[in-house]
C-alpha cells in the first residue's frame, strides 16, 4: 500500500513538472490569438517574390533587343515621341538619330 501512495506522488509529481506551463510561454502572441489574418500570413512571401522581380528586371534590362533601346530613346526625346505615334518608332529614330555617325 505503501509503494503504491508512494508511486501516485511520484506520478503526480512528474505530472506537475512536465505539464507545468511557464512564464516564457506566455509571452508568446500566438498563445492568445494562434490564427493569422490574411496580410500577415503573406507577409515572409513577399520578400522573396519582390527579390525574385527585381533580378528578373535586371536580367531583361540586360538583354534587351536592340528594338527596344532605339524605342526608349525615341521615348526620351519628345519630338520623336510625337513623330512616331504618326510613323512609327522605327521610322522616328531613324529620322532622329539615324543620320547620326560615330566617329
Amino acid at each position: 500500500m505503501r509503494a503504491l501512495v508512494i508511486l501516485t506522488l511520484l506520478a503526480v509529481l512528474v505530472m506537475a513538472v512536465t505539464c507545468y506551463e511557464s512564464h516564457e510561454s506566455m509571452e508568446s502572441h500566438e498563445y492568445l490569438n494562434p490564427f493569422l489574418n490574411r496580410r500577415r500570413a503573406n507577409d515572409f512571401i513577399q520578400a522573396d517574390t519582390r527579390l525574385r522581380a527585381i533580378t528578373q528586371e535586371r536580367i531583361r534590362e540586360r538583354s534587351k533587343a536592340p528594338q527596344e533601346h532605339q524605342r526608349e530613346l525615341c521615348e526620351d526625346y519628345y519630338p520623336c515621341e510625337m513623330y512616331a505615334f504618326r510613323h512609327g518608332y522605327a521610322a522616328a529614330y531613324k529620322h532622329y538619330f539615324g543620320r547620326r555617325r560615330t566617329k
